[in-house]
């Protein structure tokens, strides 16, 4: 009797614990599948959607770009591929070889393919060439019944119509690298065709110009085959841009200096510092590196000893010479040296054992500012630069604009260099000489200027001391009315103007060739010549620097700048010509021109202008 109570308690306990067990794998059970059909039906729907939906991006078209009258310098235009699916042609390599007999198609193309199409899925589009030309495209839709699985696709390709004459100011577009991919986390850059802005406009507005992406839904079945399109959304296109240049000015400019070999020149607006040309040579084809560059070519760039990349007008940092010497003399007057005072110019000055050369070998005499400007006198700004030393001349410049970026919209502006006594002793580590001082003062020396920066100087100069800023694209409203004065008193900025004016219109200035053939229009500027190496005693003596028959690269810089009309100031001109050896005889004609065809192209003027 004991033995069988014994008995029924083990197996209640047994029955229970089975039970409990049951029960727990149950609510187990019950629990996941709680979790999967409600927890998780959201992931799980859009798991099941993502297999049946593939989502594409649709490229958006690029922005245009204007120039200010209205006119396109930048635009999209149809491109054309060539594909072929594989499981619709049947023969593959018999409908690329009917194909080749239409088109330019090499052997070792047609085999790239078929070897491709064996690797892929048989509904799955290869492509077997792109950039087909209208001709090549009409001849392969006249012969479509003929070339099954062939075809033909159409996108966008960014073309330039002005393409030299603005490569250095449009810049170019170009595919885009894994670092710029991890960088910006837009998913049109993950699309292999996508272009983005490599250089110039192209890359400063970049973000505006590109627009923002497109979606299209396409339903597709359990092997990924495409079975019709369930919506799209096409996105936004890129926001057009309009810049400040003037085509025609901007075109003159370029034919005008491709005589030369490389040279660069820039014209502003002195009351807005809108940038109007901005013209460098050589220059290069943009379009180029969007079609696929070879390395040829771009060795042929990168070698070559005048730079065509480069673009002189913001890249470029030149010994600004004698253009410099308004900087100079505005110091020498701020410091309260009289317009009046004289330096005696021997045709040197001497300091300690060493002797520095004015241009003019045997001197100029006697000679004051309005003069010394006039005819360059260089020994007239040694003495003022060493009298009131180079910190002084250094805190002008940097007000009208130099040593310092000037934040023009478009990328990889120089700051050229205004050296101070602090700036030697930072950067070289040696304390300042007075002899730097006095080849500081004729902007030779470790003085760099880029050809925008004398472009602003002028400007600034002209226009009443106004600090205006260059810009390609219009800032925000409100910016053009802040522009604030440098704080320079008008009476010095008076006489450096009319020393200016003497350059071109006085009996002896050095520019006299310079004058305006417009009646009733006058022009003030300034010559320069930079010297790219140091002249030796002996080669003085012999004139050996004088000789044209020296090679191309020891050649001096030629340099001008000027403004016009000289009693209401519009425009400012500068113009570099590398290695032209005179900025009266080589840059002033170049900037007389320039500055005429502004002036023309002005309809505030044109209608007023008059051929003597």
């Amino acid at each position: 009797m004991y033995q069988e109570a014994e008995r029924h308690r083990s197996f209640t306990r047994r029955a229970l614990f089975v039970g409990a067990l049951q029960t727990g794998l149950f609510g187990l059970l019950a629990g996941r599948l709680y979790h999967l059909q409600i927890d998780q039906s959201q992931t799980f729907a859009l798991l099941a959607e993502d297999n049946r939906v593939n989502q594409h991006l649709i490229v958006p078209p690029r922005g245009r770009i204007f120039d200010a009258g209205g006119r396109l310098l930048a635009r999209n235009v149809p491109t054309y591929r060539v594909r072929v699916v594989r499981e619709q042609a049947r023969d593959i390599r018999r409908t690329l070889e009917d194909l080749a007999a239409l088109i330019d198609l090499p052997q070792a193309t047609i085999d790239e393919v078929v070897a491709k199409a064996e690797l892929r899925r048989a509904f799955v589009p290869i492509e077997v060439r792109e950039d087909l030309d209208w001709e090549e495209v009409s001849t392969i839709a006249v012969h479509a019944p003929e070339l099954p699985g062939v075809v033909l696709e159409s996108s966008l390709l960014r073309d330039y119509p002005y393409a030299e004459v603005l490569a250095h100011v449009l810049g170019y577009v170009g595919p885009v690298n894994e670092a710029e991919q991890k960088e910006d986390g837009d998913p049109l850059l993950s699309m292999p065709t996508f272009r983005i802005g490599k250089n110039g406009i192209e890359k400063a507005y970049d973000a505006v110009l590109r627009g923002r992406a497109g979606l299209s839904r396409i339903e597709v079945n359990a092997v990924g085959r495409s079975i019709r399109e369930l919506d799209r959304d096409d996105g936004d296109p890129g926001r057009d841009l309009r810049l400040s240049l003037d085509l025609e000015l901007q075109r003159f400019c370029f034919e005008r200096l491709s005589s030369e070999l490389a040279a660069g020149a820039v014209v502003v607006d002195v009351a807005t510092g809108a940038v109007l040309a901005l013209a460098s040579v050589p220059s290069f084809d943009p379009r180029a590196f969007d079609k696929g560059l070879s390395h040829r070519q771009w060795r042929d760039w990168r070698d070559n000893p005048r730079h065509p990349l480069v673009n002189k007008c913001t890249r470029g940092q030149y010994p600004p010479g004698s253009t410099f010497k308004m900087m100079t003399a505005l110091a020498a007057l701020e410091e309260g040296i009289s317009p009046n005072y004289e330096a005696y110019c021997p045709g040197y000055m001497s300091l300690g054992r060493a002797r520095f050369h004015c241009w003019k070998e045997h001197g100029h005499g006697r000679i004051a500012l309005n003069q010394a400007l006039a005819q360059s006198c260089d020994v007239y700004f040694y003495d003022v630069a060493r009298r009131i030393g180079v910190d002084a001349i250094a805190a002008m410049a940097e007000r009208f604009g130099l040593g310092h970026e000037l934040g023009i919209d478009v990328p990889g502006e120089r700051p050229g260099l205004i050296p101070t006594r602090a700036w030697k002793k930072a950067a070289v580590g040696e304390s300042w000489q007075k002899g730097e001082t006095l080849v500081a003062g004729i902007g030779q020396g470790f003085v760099l200027a880029t050809p925008l920066q004398l472009a602003i100087m002028t400007a600034r100069l002209c226009n009443g001391g106004m600090a205006v800023r260059p810009w390609l694209v219009e800032p925000e409203a409100g910016a053009l009315a802040g522009i604030e004065p440098i704080g320079v008193s008008p009476q010095a900025l008076r006489a450096v103007q009319a020393g200016m004016h003497e350059v071109i219109n006085g009996r002896r200035g050095t520019a006299r060739k310079a004058r305006l053939d417009i009646e009733g229009v006058e022009m003030a500027g300034k010559t320069g010549t930079s010297q790219v190496r140091r002249i030796s005693r002996t080669e003085r003596a012999a004139g050996a620097h004088k000789r044209k028959d020296r090679p191309w690269e020891e050649r001096d810089h030629a340099l001008f700048v000027c403004y016009a009309p000289y009693d209401a100031p519009r425009y400012a001109v500068s113009v570099i010509v590398e290695h032209g050896q005179s900025g009266s005889g080589t840059a002033s004609p170049i900037a007389r021109d320039i500055m005429t065809r502004a002036l023309e192209l002005d309809p505030s003027h044109s209608r007023t202008l008059a051929r003597v």
